[in-house]
């Protein structure tokens, strides 16, 4: 069954499903990022995507020998479309903007490849102070846009986002990523 069709199938079966529940109601699934019990961030998952979560873990890069720890990374994908990623991380000890930039240059090659960033500019998200990155690379052989958010949140910590996109991606799941970034807000 070719792709196109495995999807329709899947948004029928929703439809479908969805239908036959009359008093269902479609809502965004709000996530807390934690760590080490305390919460760090809120934001919400629009219907029909799905969140991963992943804790801490040691990866390496190929050809290489150094292994880099990773934080808890939360993973958003949509449900019915490829072409598309998000995640969010809170990595230990970084604090600050040229930190953050430090430590994307160190997992940037595991996120696209052959990255150029082509703006940089001060952005607010959640009502934070964000600094916004974006660009063009690679990822599996094909050309893909990027943008990287840091936001800086209270008590010496900051949120990273990073979402990679291939090139003609649907408009609705961009505006379902800026929706993503419009929920998101520093737990107090």
């Amino acid at each position: 069954m070719s792709i196109l069709l495995r999807k329709l199938f899947a948004a029928g079966l929703m439809a479908a499903s969805v239908a036959s529940v009359p008093s269902l109601t479609l809502a965004e699934m709000p996530i807390t990022y934690k760590d080490e019990g305390r919460a760090l961030f809120h934001l919400s998952v629009p219907d029909f995507w799905t969140a991963r979560a992943g804790g801490a873990r040691a990866v390496t890069p190929s050809g290489s020998d150094e292994a880099r720890l990773i934080n808890r990374v939360i993973g958003l994908t949509p449900v019915l479309e490829d072409g598309i990623w998000m995640g969010f991380i809170s990595p230990h000890g970084v604090k600050t903007f040229e930190q953050s930039l430090d430590y994307l240059r160190g997992v940037g090659p595991f996120l696209v490849n052959d990255a150029e960033v082509s703006d940089r500019n001060r952005i607010s998200v959640g009502g934070l102070p964000a600094e916004r990155l974006t660009g063009s690379g690679r990822r599996d052989g094909k050309a893909v846009n990027f943008t990287a958010v840091v936001v800086d949140l209270p008590r010496d910590r900051v949120a990273i986002a990073v979402v990679v996109m291939e090139a003609g991606v649907s408009p609705d799941l961009v505006s379902d990523v800026n929706t993503v970034f419009a929920s998101f807000r520093a737990a107090r």
